[in-house]
């Protein structure tokens, strides 16, 4: 019983000391206060952006919207996806097969017990949503599962 007990204490002291649970240190180029953030965003948006939740399925109006333009963040007006980059996944989110490069970073988040990769602005850190490698085998093969409500779209002019 002693075995269980300290094996037991040893699991959980070590999954306590996980780097999953590791604060993000990167300091962004737009750094707000959270009162700032709040006075900034809608109560969602906060929830998505600033605290990494995710809006409902099907919820986005901009989840069909196929117009020419580009996708930025919601937070800082950072452009961070193409139109053209676009596709119907049926998950329920905006999806896109490729990133403008250099404004979205990658992290790690084990948020429901596995890895996944999570997209973040590269300008303000506003959480943007995951991306897999279940996107269309024709181009990227990427699938960027971005939550609508931390974008606005611009159309093309």
């Amino acid at each position: 019983m002693k075995k269980i007990s300290l094996l037991l204490f040893a699991l959980i002291f070590l999954n306590c000391k996980s780097n999953a649970q590791k604060e993000d240190t990167k300091v962004y180029k737009v750094s707000k206060t959270e009162a700032e953030w709040k006075t900034q965003l809608s109560e969602m948006e906060f929830h998505v952006l600033r605290r990494a939740g995710t809006e409902p399925a099907f919820s986005s109006l901009l989840n069909k919207n196929y117009s020419e333009g580009t996708y930025s963040c919601k937070a800082c007006n950072t452009p961070l996806f193409e139109s053209k980059n676009k596709f119907d996944s049926g998950t329920g989110w905006p999806s896109f097969d490729q990133e403008m490069t250099g404004n979205v970073d990658f992290s790690t988040d084990y948020d429901l017990g596995y890895a996944r990769t999570e997209e973040h602005c590269a300008t303000c850190g506003g959480h943007l949503g995951h991306v897999f490698n279940d996107g269309p085998r024709n181009t990227t093969g990427k699938r960027h599962c971005i939550n609508g409500i931390s974008l606005t779209f611009t159309p093309k002019k």
